[in-house]
């Protein structure tokens, strides 16, 4: 597996972490102010794992397809990651 994979995995790892201790704070009845500041940040972290596999895919994927002849296939997956992330 590559490093930035392994990375990736981490960071998610890290996502599934702050889950599961979102879903422990709200059956001990932590102050809600509180759970969702830590809502907002597993929201942030997992947004940093989809800015990353963005960027890698644009990187290396969406360049290899044009280099193939495959531009309209590139365009089409550039533009339906662009909607996706405004959504």
């Amino acid at each position: 597996m590559k490093e930035p994979t392994q990375k990736l995995i981490k960071r998610l790892k890290i996502v599934e972490g702050q889950v599961r201790g979102l879903q422990d704070m709200l059956e001990k009845g932590v102050y809600c102010i509180d759970v969702i500041t830590q809502i907002s940040a597993a929201k942030q972290a997992l947004s940093g794992v989809e800015d990353a596999l963005m960027e890698s895919h644009l990187g290396s994927c969406a360049i290899e397809q044009i280099k193939k002849g495959k531009e309209r296939k590139a365009i089409e997956e550039i533009i339906k990651v662009y909607r996706l992330k405004r959504k």
